[in-house]
């Protein structure tokens, strides 16, 4: 299958977390349609494993939804950062613990039929106590649930946003 040709970009909105991009592109037999683009940074998304068998999840408001969700660890990767270092960063703010170990799990596009972000999913464990203080955290909520509870909450739906549902099921199927 061919690829689309770009025949314009207009960029209609630029913000802090996200742009909106309109392209004009021609699809193989010709025809000319638009597609709109999301564009958002490059996260991490991680599995936190305690050495008592407990999963880290955070609980946390998302406006987006207007609900409060149950969660894996996630952010994005600032500038000059290594997704491993962004890793360690986010699990000092979101759930105050330093992994010992950080491990690549894979990876995936969080919702390609619109947005370029790619979520690195890393196994952090070996996790002791280290609190990085940042000003969007403060009403997360750390939610230890024992791994063998995690496909009980992806199949009743108490988690259900993709990065997490994504995240622990490639874990228990990499574990397994």
């Amino acid at each position: 299958m061919e690829k689309e040709q770009i025949i314009s970009s207009k960029y209609v909105f630029r913000g802090r977390a996200v742009s909106l991009r309109v392209d004009t592109v021609e699809l193989p037999l010709g025809r000319h349609t638009t597609r709109e683009t999301v564009e958002h940074p490059d996260c991490i998304v991680v599995v936190p494993l305690d050495g008592q068998g407990n999963v880290l999840l955070v609980r946390q408001f998302r406006h987006p939804v207007n609900k409060m969700l149950l969660e894996l660890p996630a952010g994005g990767i600032e500038e000059g950062e290594t997704p491993e270092d962004g890793v360690r960063r986010e699990l000092q703010e979101e759930i105050g613990y330093l992994p010992g170990r950080v491990e690549s799990l894979g990876g995936f596009y969080s919702a390609p039929g619109f947005c370029t972000e790619y979520l690195y999913l890393y196994l952090a464990t070996e996790l002791t106590p280290s609190r990085l203080v940042a000003s969007d955290t403060e009403e997360i909520e750390v939610v230890k649930v024992p791994l063998k509870k995690i496909p009980d909450l992806v199949s009743s739906g108490q988690v259900c946003d993709a990065k997490s549902v994504a995240g622990l099921l490639r874990y228990l199927r990499e574990r397994s």
